[in-house]
C-alpha cells in the first residue's frame, strides 16, 4: 500500500501593502492641495502681476508697456520718504500702546478671571461684531472737538503735553497724530491680546508654585518664569499689530489730516485717484519688504520662533 503524497500547497499572494502606505504618504499631500492652489490664484498670480506692473511705463490712456523701468522704486521711495516714516512711527506706537495695555488684560483674563473668564473674552473680541469702518467712525465722535473726551484731557492739560509732543494742536484732538493712533490702538488690540492670553494660558501654574518655593517674589516669578514663557504670545501679537498697522489706511483717512498721511494712504490715491499704477505696485513691494525685514530681525532679536 503506497502512501499519498499530498501536493505542496500553495503560496499566499501578500497583500499590497507597498501601495496601500504609498496612498496613505499621498493623503497629506492631497489634503494641502486645495491651500496650496488657493495661494497660488490669490496670493502669487496678484504678487507677479503687481511685480510685472511696477516695472511698466505709460499712462491709462495709452497703456502701460513692460520697460524694465526699475527707477520707479527709487524714485517713489525717495519721493514718499516721510510717508514711509511716518507709517512706521505710527504702527510702532500703537503696537508698544498695545502691548502695555494688553498684557495685563492678558494676563488677568489667564489667571484671575476664574468663571468671567469667557465673558471676558467675548468682550475683547466683541470690537469685531461690528465692521471696521464703522469702529473708526465712532473715534471722530468720541474725539469729537468740545466733547467730554477732549474736555477732560484739556483739563487734566494733557493736550498741554502732547501738543509740545506734536501729537495734537492746541485744543484739537481730530486730525492730529494722536487721533490716528489712538485708532490704530483701538482697532489692532485685540490682535495683541487674544495672542498673549493663549501664550500665558499653557503656563504650567505648578511654576508658579515652584517659583513660590524658592522664595520668589511675585516681580521675580513674572520677570524670570511668566514673561519669558509669554514670549511666543509676544512676539505673534506685536507682529499681528504692526504688520497691518503699518499699511492700514482707513484711519489716517478718518481720524487724520493730510499732514498725517501713511503710505496707505498714499497707495491708495496712486491707485484710485492719480491712477498711477506702477508708482503705487513699487510702494506695495518696498513697504512689503521694510516690513519682512524689521520682522525678521525682530524674530532673531526676540529668541523665539515658537509663535502662538
Amino acid at each position: 500500500m503506497t502512501a499519498t503524497v499530498a501536493p505542496p500547497a500553495e503560496p499566499q499572494a501578500e497583500p499590497p501593502v507597498h501601495k496601500a502606505s504609498t496612498r496613505r504618504k499621498l493623503v497629506p499631500y492631497w489634503l494641502l492641495l486645495p491651500g496650496i492652489v488657493w495661494l497660488l490664484v490669490f496670493f502669487v498670480l496678484p504678487m507677479v502681476y503687481q511685480a510685472s506692473t511696477s516695472i511698466q511705463t505709460g499712462s491709462l490712456e495709452s497703456g502701460f508697456e513692460v520697460t524694465w523701468h526699475f527707477q520707479t522704486y527709487w524714485d517713489a521711495f525717495t519721493e514718499y520718504l516721510p510717508q514711509f516714516l511716518r507709517s512706521l512711527l505710527y504702527a510702532g506706537t500703537a503696537t508698544v500702546l498695545c502691548l502695555v495695555m494688553g498684557y495685563p488684560l492678558a494676563y488677568l483674563i489667564a489667571f484671575r478671571a476664574g468663571r468671567w473668564r469667557n465673558l471676558l473674552l467675548i468682550l475683547v473680541i466683541a470690537p469685531f461684531f461690528t465692521s471696521f469702518l464703522i469702529r473708526t467712525l465712532a473715534w471722530k465722535t468720541i474725539l469729537a472737538d468740545g466733547g467730554p473726551v477732549v474736555e477732560v484731557l484739556n483739563t487734566l492739560h494733557v493736550l498741554d503735553v502732547t501738543s509740545w509732543l506734536g501729537m495734537t494742536e492746541g485744543d484739537r484732538v481730530l486730525a492730529t497724530p494722536l487721533a490716528v493712533v489712538c485708532g490704530l490702538t483701538y482697532n489692532f488690540l485685540p490682535f495683541m491680546i487674544l495672542p498673549l492670553y493663549t501664550s500665558l494660558e499653557r503656563i504650567d501654574s505648578r511654576l508658579h508654585e515652584a517659583a513660590g518655593d524658592l522664595y520668589a517674589t511675585p516681580a521675580t516669578t513674572f520677570r524670570k518664569v511668566t514673561f519669558p514663557l509669554s514670549m511666543p504670545g509676544v512676539v505673534s501679537g506685536t507682529l499681528l499689530t504692526f504688520i497691518p498697522a503699518s499699511g492700514d489706511y482707513v484711519n489716517a483717512e478718518l481720524l487724520g489730516s493730510t499732514d498725517t498721511r501713511m503710505i496707505g494712504n498714499v497707495i491708495q490715491s496712486q491707485y484710485l485717484r492719480i491712477l498711477d499704477y506702477p508708482t503705487a505696485a513699487a510702494l506695495s513691494f518696498i513697504l512689503m519688504a521694510i516690513v519682512l525685514i524689521m520682522v525678521t530681525v525682530y524674530i532673531r532679536r526676540a529668541g523665539t520662533e515658537d509663535l502662538v
